[in-house]
């Protein structure tokens, strides 16, 4: 790509201007930093004021508790425009009555960077796509631009050898007016010089870039790297970070007079998702990856996954969130496992009624009956024609993947879930990953 994309995980200092968006003629000086996990935080000399008043009369006014806070705050630092959402000031110092006149400085925290564009709001439909990388991306994609060889002579190995680079062919579909679709971006060879050695090296980066039908906000661009992130995590079983996320901005391409096009112009985002990803530690084992795009294509898995993300999302939720964010305690791992088997089954709609509707029908008229008229509405709240939650989980372990998530799902992604409930199980309880054992757990 034409930017390299600012990665979470990394250090940043921004030193510039700062206004808000109401007052862009008072602007101060101050250093916007992140710290690599997420946190910002900027620095001003000068100070916004945070106080509340209350206007009693003309020239009077009373100060009320509490601090104001920021929707947007509007910066410019190296040549770029800056928007932070999300902000509340956590230290001020006034130089008011001091012995020695100073300036005033204010810390304010935000939630959000984007670093490239001004936009009114987590609402501003300032976007028309995002790139999003997330850790261990390339094994799920199970393709690379890089091939290479080794020469022999004699059935040895003669140390000779290439490496060689051809780009991958395109991959995408369109789901609900969006499109996905799986980037390789490639360097050229270049080469690090040392007194010791010299290294070659050339990178391949996979990240996966989602375009919308209109102009979309921050939450929506946001949520499409949720989208990626959950899927890699359910593929790897495990927690997997965001690296980067970059959005293209709508209706900055243009034409130069030559006739070339110009790309449109990005902004990096910087915030704090679920896990944060670590671009440079080693990736896991390819082998432990429970699906990847060698199964199924990634034209029919990314439909499915946004179906059965859309049907099954608290159960996902739960799930992932045992991967995300493990508990301490057994009981809570176990609880969590099996609140998320249980969404599972009602989410798959497989569930069989344990009396026929008819003969219920006829029951619970007849109980009903027998209730004086004051309980009888609580009574009737109580009758339910549904399974337990000891019927679900026997469900659940008694069919295979193939039997219930072919219904809305790959033979991969169906495995994931089902996997990762079990495995979460055995995690929680200590002592079996069958969900017929927890099935008998009261």
């Amino acid at each position: 790509m034409s930017n390299d994309p600012l990665k979470l995980d990394e250090l940043g200092e921004w030193a510039g201007l700062w206004w808000l968006p109401e007052a862009p003629g008072e602007r101060l000086p101050g250093v916007l930093r992140y710290d690599g996990q997420g946190g910002l935080a900027l620095s001003l000399i000068g100070a916004f004021e945070e106080r509340i008043f209350q206007q009693l009369a003309p020239g009077v006014k009373d100060e009320l508790e509490g601090l104001r806070v920021w929707d947007v705050i509007y910066g410019v630092a190296q040549q770029r425009e800056i928007t932070l959402l999300g902000c509340v000031p956590v230290r001020s110092r006034r130089s008011i009555g001091a012995r020695v006149e100073s300036p005033d400085t204010q810390v304010v925290k935000a939630t959000t960077a984007i670093i490239g564009a001004h936009v009114s709001g987590r609402e501003d439909a300032a976007f028309e796509a995002a790139e999003i990388s997330v850790e261990d991306l390339m094994l799920w994609a199970a393709s690379s631009v890089f091939s290479g060889q080794h020469g022999t002579r004699n059935g040895m190995p003669d140390g000779t050898g290439a490496i060689s680079v051809k780009p991958v062919a395109e991959q995408s579909v369109t789901v609900n007016d969006t499109e996905y679709r799986l980037e390789h971006t490639h360097t050229l060879p270049f080469w690090d010089w040392s007194r010791g050695k010299t290294v070659g090296r050339m990178r391949d980066v996979v990240s996966i870039r989602v375009r919308w039908a209109e102009p979309s906000a921050l939450k929506t661009a946001l949520e499409a790297a949720s989208l990626v992130q959950d899927l890699i995590a359910l593929a790897t079983h495990r927690a997997a970070g965001v690296i980067w996320l970059q959005l293209e901005l709508a209706g900055t391409k243009a034409l130069l007079p030559d006739g070339r096009m110009l790309p449109p112009r990005r902004a990096d985002v910087l915030y704090s998702p679920v896990a944060i990803g670590k671009s440079d530690e080693k990736a896991i084992d390819p082998g432990s990856v429970l699906f990847t795009c060698d199964m199924l294509p990634f034209e029919e898995l990314m439909p499915r996954w946004c179906e059965v993300r859309g049907k099954l999302q608290a159960a996902i939720n739960m799930i992932l969130g045992l991967r995300y964010a493990p508990a301490r305690f057994v009981e809570n791992n176990l609880l969590m496992a099996v609140g998320a088997a249980e969404a599972l089954h009602r989410g798959l709609a497989i569930e069989e009624k344990p009396i026929p509707e008819a003969e219920f029908k006829k029951i619970r008229k007849a109980m009903l009956g027998q209730v004086p008229e004051e309980y009888r509405g609580r009574f009737k709240e109580s009758i339910r024609n549904s399974p337990t939650l000891r019927d679900r989980l026997l469900a659940l372990a008694g069919s295979s993947p193939v039997e219930w998530c072919n219904r809305f799902v790959s033979f991969g992604v169906g495995y994931a879930l089902s996997w990762s409930v079990g495995s979460s199980c055995w995690v929680g309880c200590g002592v079996s990953r069958d969900l017929v054992r927890m099935s008998r757990l009261r």
